[in-house]
């Protein structure tokens, strides 16, 4: 097994980021480190999904800076960030109505590899029986769980995953997050998480920030922010009274490595 903690994959510094010159996003600070599940937390328009987007060079940034594995982000070429083994699951995830599932999971291979792909069956059973049935056919959690599975098979180092619930059911939810967080652990994966499923996401993240109007109000462990319900409930709305932390709270949020 890997020593999950050995490395720091993915350096964010001051990043300011947006749309048409206006910043959707301000002076925001993350790291995430090998085999380390961090979630991005927040109400729709907080600027979740164009952190992600910045972070991988999608959204060019304003200011601040933006490392991944070693090197950093150019927004005029995103696909040597892909290439180096950042890999995003968008909202929307990505996925070609006509294609088969094993169509994509070919699409999704870096090289032929029958052990990884037994990885990616034994975390997601449902989708080894749906092979050849087309991605358009699939129901909402297949098409998640095939999304997230090809993303996996290219043996990522970082994976960044937007909004995985959107319209699936809170079992199926609860029952994929954990192959994340597993597969983080036992490859080094770093992961980073944007969820409104706050608890779900809280029961598998090592650390989490919470986003509000493009700023971070909030950080620290997911262990601290749960037993912290009212403060994490007031930054979450855009409330005063998380201004003053906690003694309990810890607001570091520092990468082990």
């Amino acid at each position: 097994m890997p020593d999950t903690r050995a490395a720091t994959l993915l350096t964010a510094q001051a990043l300011t980021a947006g749309y048409n010159g206006v910043p959707a996003i301000r002076g925001l600070d993350i790291k995430v480190g090998a085999g380390e599940v961090v979630s991005l937390l927040g109400p729709n328009g907080a600027g979740k999904t164009t952190t992600l987007l910045a972070l991988v060079g999608l959204v060019p940034l304003m200011s601040g800076s933006v490392v991944t594995l070693g090197e950093p982000v150019n927004a005029r070429r995103p696909h040597l960030t892909a290439r180096r083994g950042m890999m995003l699951v968008p909202d929307d995830r990505g996925i070609f109505s006509g294609l088969t599932v094993r169509d994509h999971l070919r699409l999704a291979r870096r090289r032929p590899s029958a052990e990884r792909e037994r990885v990616i069956f034994d975390r997601f059973p449902a989708l080894a029986a749906l092979e050849s049935r087309k991605a358009g056919l699939l129901s909402g959690g297949e098409q998640q769980m095939l999304a997230i599975g090809g993303a996996l098979l290219a043996e990522p180092r970082l994976l960044l995953v937007d909004e995985m619930s959107l319209g699936l059911a809170p079992k199926i939810v609860q029952e994929m997050l954990p192959a994340i967080r597993d597969l983080a652990r036992a490859e080094g994966i770093g992961v980073v998480l944007v969820e409104q499923h706050v608890e779900l996401a809280l029961a598998v993240s090592d650390r989490a920030l919470v986003l509000n109007h493009g700023r971070v109000v909030l950080e620290g462990t997911a262990q601290s922010l749960l037993t912290q319900r009212e403060r994490l409930e007031a930054a979450y709305f855009g409330a005063d009274e998380f201004a003053d932390p906690s003694p309990d709270l810890d607001l570091t949020a520092e990468v082990v490595s």
